[in-house]
């Protein structure tokens, strides 16, 4: 289980590179205002984390639930392996039966 914290937004740091030279913050003009753009962004990003803690959640499902079919699949066939090598065997041990009897008949028939 992963925990990941939604609630406060934190802002991610952004790490400078080589390139970046300008130490300055420039502020920007926003139109509409800062405060309306993060009123309406801040709950679509929430509700975005959600759904994709939804989707993660159902895609762990389905990996889980494919990953036991296949070992399901696996051991089914070496079952019928196991029993198919098992009912060859009877079988055979029941033909070669059946011919000792037949050479033994056969050699009593010649006497």
């Amino acid at each position: 289980m992963r925990v990941r914290q939604i609630l406060p937004v934190v802002p991610e740091k952004v790490e400078t590179t080589a390139l970046s030279t300008d130490t300055t913050t420039a502020d920007f003009l926003y139109e509409p205002s800062k405060q309306a753009l993060l009123d309406r962004l801040v709950p679509l990003y929430v509700q975005i984390m959600l759904y994709r803690a939804a989707l993660e959640s159902i895609t762990s499902f389905f990996a889980a639930q494919m990953t036991a079919m296949d070992n399901a699949t696996k051991n089914a066939g070496d079952m019928i392996s196991a029993l198919t090598l098992q009912f060859n065997r009877a079988r055979q041990a029941s033909i070669t039966k059946e011919l000792a009897e037949i050479v033994g008949g056969a050699e009593a028939l010649k006497g």
